[in-house]
Formats: structure tokens, C-alpha cells, sequence
């Protein structure tokens, strides 16, 4: 993959991840779907204050490791076959994603967090979070990750730091990181406006720009 592609394909997973991940946590009572981690603090949170949305932040823990192990063994599948991994990834994560914006959208603004529809769209929103967080860490090797910030907010202060010190490869690194920082801040200010507007169809974006990246891949 060369450089301009990765860059790319780092804004736009980024923003995917962003998008999805604000507009699920304002649509699903306060769901992660991409971040993991926050859902554990909010787990720990309902310890103290337990709550309805107790029941969807336990079941998509077990739903995003079984969605990681099927897309390994899928991408592992696909790469003895024909080799169109990546694009089998994009497709894969397509339609979990239009399933959780489907399942969204019928749920309606009067659900709650108990509701089959939202957990069904949580769920499926976490699975399709989970394939990208898979096949980003097993065939973009070349591009910072998109789908968790933290380590790359670290490293681009770092970057930061060294190049202004004279580090002549930490000018490249800062630059290679900022693709995916700004492509997460867009997608997570983008999510939250479109929920507003739209709702849970607002998804529909995050849908067209995987088959967007789907029909570019080889």
C-alpha cells in the first residue's frame, strides 16, 4: 500500500471509527462501540450506580472478542483463497454496520436500553467496530490505529517534542499521526451532529464511505 493510500485509509477508518463510535454512544445510552475501554469504567460505574444499561455494556463485551475471533479466522480463510483479505474485511464490517443502523432505526427515539432492537444494535455496531480494529491490526500495518486515540495522541507529543529538538524522522512520524487524529475529531464531532439531525440513520455515511474504501480495494 503506498503512502497516499495508507493516508487514506487512515482519515477514513479514523473517522468511521469517530462517527460510529459518538453517534452509538449518544443513540445507545452511553455504548462504546469501539472503545473497549470505556466501556469497562462505565462497567465499573454500575457497580456503584447500577442502572437499565447495565445489560448492553455486559453482552457486547463477549459479542467484540466473538466478533475478533471470526474475522481472524476469516481473514486468515481469505488470505489461502484468493488474497482479497482487506476487502473482505470492508464487507464484513459493512454489513454489521448496516445492521446496527437498521436495528437503530427501527428501535425508534421512545426505546430504552433493554429494548431487543438496541441491544441488537449495540451488538451489531460492536462486532463491526471489532472487525476493524482486527483487520487493522492484521493488514494495515503501515498506518497508526483508527479506532482508539490515546496511544496516538502519546506519540504524536512525543513527535512533537522531538522534532522540535531537530529529530528530522519525528517530523514524518507527527505528520503520519495527525491523518488519524483529525479524521476521529471530524468523525466525532460529524456522529454527534448527525444523531441530532437524523438519528440512527445517520449511519448511512459511515455504511457509504466502507463501500467507498470496499470498491477501492483490491
Amino acid at each position: 500500500m503506498d503512502l497516499p493510500t495508507e493516508r487514506r485509509h487512515a482519515a477514513v477508518l479514523s473517522f468511521i471509527a469517530g462517527y460510529v463510535d459518538t453517534l452509538g454512544f449518544i443513540g445507545l445510552f452511553g455504548l462504546f462501540t469501539a472503545h473497549v475501554t470505556g466501556n469497562f469504567v462505565l462497567l465499573g460505574r454500575a457497580l456503584v450506580n447500577p442502572g437499565q444499561d447495565v445489560l448492553l455494556k455486559l453482552l457486547v463485551f463477549p459479542v467484540f472478542v466473538a466478533a475478533i475471533v471470526v474475522a481472524r479466522l476469516s481473514i486468515l480463510a481469505w488470505q489461502r483463497k484468493d488474497g482479497a483479505a482487506l476487502r473482505n474485511a470492508l464487507g464484513m464490517q459493512l454489513v454489521l454496520l448496516a445492521g446496527c443502523t437498521i436495528c437503530g432505526w427501527l428501535a425508534g427515539p421512545a426505546s430504552t436500553p433493554s429494548s431487543p432492537l438496541i441491544l441488537a444494535s449495540g451488538m451489531l455496531g460492536a462486532a463491526g467496530m471489532a472487525v476493524q480494529n482486527t483487520y487493522g491490526k492484521l493488514l494495515l500495518k503501515g498506518i497508526e490505529a483508527t479506532t482508539v486515540m490515546t496511544g496516538n495522541v502519546t506519540a504524536m507529543v512525543i513527535a512533537v517534542v522531538d522534532a522540535v529538538r531537530g529529530d528530522v524522522a519525528a517530523r514524518a512520524q507527527w505528520r503520519s499521526l495527525a491523518w488519524p487524529l483529525a479524521g476521529f475529531t471530524a468523525g466525532c464531532a460529524g456522529g454527534a451532529v448527525a444523531y441530532i439531525v437524523v438519528g440512527f440513520a445517520g449511519l448511512a455515511l459511515p455504511c457509504a464511505l466502507l463501500v467507498v474504501l470496499l470498491l477501492s480495494t483490491p
